[in-house]
C-alpha cells in the first residue's frame, strides 16, 4: 500500500483481490439448483445482478461449488430475493456439506417449487426467478459467470411496483436486503429518486 499523488487517496496493490479492503453495497439472493441425485442446493450470492435490460440473469460462482456443476447438469436454476427479516435463512443457505456431500440444513429450510423449472424458492422471500441456463463464461480467475434467461418471475404484492403507489412508500413499508460485502448486511428503508438529466436516455 502507498500513498497516492492526490491528496486522501491510497493506491492499492493490484497483485491481490481489492474487494477486503473496501465496502460495497450488493443484493443478496439465494439460488437453487438440482443435485444429481434429484434433490435441491440452496446456496445465497451476493455477486448477483440483472444482464441488461431484458429478462435476463446472472450470478458469480467457482467450480469449487456444487451450484456450479448443478447448473452446467441441469441447465437451470431459482432466484430467491430475501427479506430484511431473513438473513438467518440466506445465512442457513451457506451451511457447508457434510462428508456424504449432502447439506441437511436445506432441508431444514421453508421452501416452495418454481412453476416452469424444477426447482425450489425461499419461502416467504418477495422476488422469485425462474432461469434457464443461457451461457457459463469461465475463467474470472478461480471464478466463472453464470448466465441464464428468465423464464418465470412471481413478486410479493407487497413489494410490487404500482402506479398509484409511491416509490419511496413502497421501500419503506417493504424494505430492501443489502449485503455490505465483506461481511456486513443493511437494511434498506430511506431512497431518494435519482436526478437524471432532462434528456437521459436508457
Amino acid at each position: 500500500m502507498r500513498e497516492h499523488t492526490h491528496r486522501n487517496l491510497v493506491a492499492l496493490s493490484g497483485e491481490l483481490p481489492i474487494w477486503e479492503r473496501v465496502f460495497t453495497v450488493n443484493p443478496l439472493v439465494v439460488v437453487g439448483t438440482r443435485e444429481r441425485d434429484g434433490g435441491y442446493d440452496l446456496a445465497p450470492k451476493h455477486m448477483a445482478f440483472p444482464m441488461g435490460w431484458e429478462n435476463y440473469f446472472g450470478f458469480v460462482c467457482t467450480p469449487r461449488h456444487g451450484t456450479y456443476h448443478n447448473a452446467r447438469k441441469e441447465g437451470f436454476f431459482t432466484v430467491s430475493y430475501p427479506r430484511p427479516t431473513q438473513v438467518v435463512l440466506a445465512s442457513l443457505a451457506a451451511s457447508p456439506r457434510e462428508g456424504d456431500g449432502t447439506k441437511p440444513s436445506v432441508q431444514a429450510l421453508p421452501t416452495f417449487p418454481a412453476s416452469e423449472i424444477d426447482g425450489i424458492f425461499i419461502e416467504d422471500a418477495y422476488l422469485f426467478l425462474e432461469c434457464v441456463l443461457d451461457r457459463i463464461i469461465d475463467d474470472f480467475g478461480e471464478n466463472s459467470l453464470i448466465a441464464g434467461r428468465i423464464v418465470a418471475t412471481h413478486v410479493s404484492v407487497d413489494y410490487l411496483r404500482v402506479s398509484d403507489r409511491d416509490d419511496n412508500d413502497l421501500i419503506q413499508e417493504s424494505p430492501l436486503l443489502a449485503y455490505l460485502s465483506p461481511g456486513r448486511h443493511a437494511r434498506v428503508r430511506e431512497s431518494s429518486s435519482f436526478p437524471f438529466p432532462a434528456d437521459f436516455i436508457r
